[in-house]
């Protein structure tokens, strides 16, 4: 059975992701989307293209359906795909004010929806004249930014191109990882958006296999739009000050092989205690005895695991790992991470 991609659509009131979702719908793609809204009260999609409210499922003008979600997300895809024959994808909107978390850990916990779809993207749209501000004040707008796989930032053209550069470095900070689509309107190419595999990090190493790379600590500051250093004079690290968020990323790596249940372990010890602050985290594992890169990723609680490709032969097997979380301690991190290698 084919699984139906799902892409989730998020983003702080106001950013524009009813713009967004719209241009999806009547866009002339010759596609067949499903909507899923979490409630119908809010206007998730403008009044003009809903042409019914009684029934979860119903017919829209343009050959799309719409279902309203007015029970659990897992009974209503269920009912979706059994009721909808030939879906091109499933488009879930939240409300500007969701953690996107609950979602995307529907298609972990429920086999059936994971046998008849698969989350494909989560994608955020962002405000790009009043994203920094709702940094400072909303803990909604940063988490939407952690979770995403992809970030529009939209209303581009209200903004200089000095403070577009600010905008992208405060997001860097929070998710260093996600691609970036710059757009006015919501005027973007949709395969920028859609079909894009990035919650699927094998899909996503097959194109960009030093996707998860971080060259060192002193880049990394500099890849998040920020460096630490004061006394350093390289021209692409930013000095500007720069305010301490609480969803933060933290990149492990260790040239040395993982012990498979120390990992699990740690991991399970991670997620039971800290679950709640681990918004999300991926990882390529190299272990022990073992000729294939483990690829593991997660979302709070809820983490799965793959053997992907064999290592190459002239392939250094390097393990790495990265956080996307509220209050991580990056120290208690690395030396937990460390105790998981087989010193050789």
């Amino acid at each position: 059975m084919d699984q139906v991609p799902v892409t989730v659509l998020t983003g702080y009131l106001g950013a524009g992701k009813t713009t967004l979702l719209n241009r999806i719908l009547s866009e002339p793609h010759g596609k067949k989307y499903a909507v899923i809204v979490n409630e119908f009260g809010e206007v998730g999609i403008d009044n003009d293209l809903i042409v019914g409210a009684d029934e979860e499922i119903f017919e829209m003008n343009n050959g799309c359906i719409c279902c309203t979600v007015r029970g659990d997300l897992i009974r209503v895809i269920s009912g979706l795909m059994k009721r909808a024959h030939h879906l091109d994808g499933i488009l879930i909107e939240t409300t500007g004010l969701a953690d996107p978390g609950p979602v995307a850990q529907t298609f972990f916990v429920d086999a059936d929806v994971a046998s008849r779809s698969k989350l494909d993207s989560i994608v955020t749209v962002v405000d790009a004249k009043y994203l920094r501000q709702r940094l400072h004040d909303s803990k909604e707008a940063q988490e939407q930014i952690a979770f995403a796989d992809v970030i529009l930032i939209n209303k581009t053209d209200l903004v200089s191109e000095g403070d577009l550069k600010k905008v992208t470095q405060s997001i860097r900070q929070i998710n260093a990882f996600a691609k970036i689509v710059y757009s006015e309107r919501c005027q973007v190419e949709l395969d920028q958006v859609l079909g894009l595999g990035r919650f699927d990090l094998n899909k996503i190493l097959e194109h960009e296999p030093d996707f998860l790379h971080v060259h060192d600590e002193h880049h990394a500051h500099a890849v998040l739009g920020e460096c630490h250093d004061h006394a350093c004079t390289h021209p692409d690290h930013h000095h500007d000050h720069v305010h301490d968020h609480t969803i933060t990323s933290v990149s492990l790596t260790t040239d040395q092989p993982l012990d498979p249940i120390r990992f699990e372990n740690w991991m399970g010890d991670l997620r039971a205690n800290k679950g709640n602050d681990l918004l999300r985290y991926k990882g390529i594992l190299a272990l022990v005895n073992s000729d294939k890169r483990l690829v593991v990723q997660g979302v709070h609680m809820m983490m799965e695991g793959s053997n992907q490709s064999e290592w190459k032969k002239d392939e250094t097997r390097k393990s790495r790992l990265v956080f996307i979380g509220r209050n991580l301690n990056k120290k208690a991190l690395h030396e937990g991470f460390q105790a998981c290698a087989v010193s050789s």
